[in-house]
């Protein structure tokens, strides 16, 4: 039964979408414009930093509060230890299944990596942390933020099995499988030098 309310909680917070949000404060169709991504990256492409941001802030923040939510409900139910990480991390799994197949675009949606942010603040303060600070780090020092977060996967990866044990880690496997494929295109482009680097990004006001 928990099972089936976390994870409706995950996705139709999940479904909320930053970009749809913007699209209609702006009139533009940023899931089919740009590169065709319905993120923060893309807006911020597409209409500049600030709108961009703003994506990102509603996409980090639905996934914080559905875990949130997902927690206190579990608490109040007396679900604690093991069992309580592990509904936690179905609903992160659920918010990020929310993202990328909306039912409200016709299960076409992003690629998670702004809702990724919300979940780590929600899970845990320190994977937040070396999660955040990884996807800095690789993202400046490549200037490209798909490297970013491919290492902001990989550092959930580890770190999830250190400080939870395998099934958790079981279902970030399957997030960071889902990642690298949502962003076949970007590791083309950076093959093929047509990625858009992040500099260039934040020069469009």
């Amino acid at each position: 039964m928990f099972i089936i309310i976390v994870s409706l909680i995950g996705y139709i917070f999940g479904c909320i979408h930053g970009s749809q949000v913007v699209s209609k404060i702006k009139k533009v169709d940023i899931k089919n414009s740009g590169v065709k991504n319905a993120g923060a990256s893309n807006t911020t492409i597409l209409l500049g930093w600030k709108y961009g941001i703003l994506v990102a802030l509603i996409d980090i923040f639905k996934a914080t509060v559905a875990i949130l939510l997902a927690l206190f409900i579990l608490k109040e139910n007396g679900i604690n230890g093991d069992t309580q990480t592990l509904l936690i991390y179905i609903t992160a799994l659920f918010v990020i299944l929310g993202h990328n197949y909306p039912f409200t675009m016709n299960f076409s949606g992003g690629k998670g990596t702004a809702s990724l942010v919300g979940v780590l603040l929600a899970i845990d303060w320190k994977i937040a942390v070396i999660g955040i600070a990884i996807l800095l780090i690789f993202t400046i020092a490549t200037d490209y933020l798909v490297v970013g977060v491919l290492f902001m996967y990989l550092s959930f990866l580890v770190t999830t099995y250190l400080f939870f044990g395998i099934e958790p880690t079981l279902i970030v496997v399957f997030l960071s499988a889902l990642s690298i494929m949502k962003h076949l295109e970007n590791y083309k482009r950076i093959w093929k030098k047509e990625e858009t680097k992040l500099s260039s990004m934040f020069r469009k006001k």
